[in-house]
């Protein structure tokens, strides 16, 4: 049984094991499906370069359709990594994205969907990066699952220690703003890890077309812990 076939099953049997992960009520709350694949012409070079102007554009989305967040992204292939030198390095052109990105406000609760302790964290402060960033450390059944939060604000880091336990549903950060989140409009990145490879407080939420079926091996899903509804884009 592979490690993404024992993580669905462990959330098919444990239901009230997962907690949520931001504050939204399927019931009342809506969802924004972001498209930020390189085949969306609304996003050209010049307003993705500039965060002020890309954060207008996804506030602008969120408020023409009354959605209290935007959602997108995993295993996309989007054109907004092109101004950073972090995703293009000779060759080599990182544009798939492993994580789910949710859009929202700066400042925001982020709470661990799951029981579990502090793996690492770390302020990846580049031009791009995630920023404040938080990964956990989950025990499910024998089956160790990470997950990685990524444009935190500063705040969310201070008086962290690893090992520290968390519960699920327990707030562990607020989503941070633009001057601190590595110069994107305000989101957070969550992705679910199985193997660190070593790495602590970081690892790749982006990956070249060459590596992204080996990557997705590695991350599965995040809807198999959000179950989120479909976003209504009207």
């Amino acid at each position: 049984m592979s490690a993404s076939v024992q993580l669905a099953t462990f959330v098919k049997t444990h239901p009230d094991a997962v907690g949520r992960l931001v504050d939204f009520n399927p019931m009342t709350d809506k969802l924004y499906q972001f498209d930020l694949t390189i085949g969306n012409k609304e996003l050209d070079a010049v307003t993705i370069a500039d965060h002020a102007k890309f954060g207008k554009w996804v506030n602008g989305k969120l408020e023409a359709t009354g959605a209290k967040y935007g959602i997108g992204g995993y295993m996309e292939n989007r054109n907004i990594y092109a101004h950073s030198p972090l995703f293009n390095n000779g060759d080599v052109k990182r544009r798939h994205h492993l994580g789910v990105d949710i859009w929202g406000k700066a400042g925001m609760p982020i709470y661990s969907p799951l029981k579990g302790k502090v793996h690492s964290f770390k302020d990846n402060n580049n031009l791009g990066d995630y920023g404040p960033t938080i990964i956990l450390e989950h025990n499910l059944d024998g089956l160790i699952l990470h997950s990685l939060y990524g444009h935190l604000s500063r705040a969310s880091l201070e008086n962290l220690k690893v090992g520290q336990k968390v519960i699920a549903g327990e707030r562990i950060a607020t989503l941070g703003d633009d001057n601190e989140n590595g110069h994107w409009p305000p989101h957070l990145h969550f992705q679910l890890i199985f193997d660190m490879e070593g790495k602590s407080g970081d690892y790749p939420g982006v990956c070249s077309l060459e590596e992204k079926e080996k990557y997705r091996k590695n991350i599965p899903n995040p809807q198999l812990i959000l179950q989120f509804p479909k976003a209504v884009n009207a």
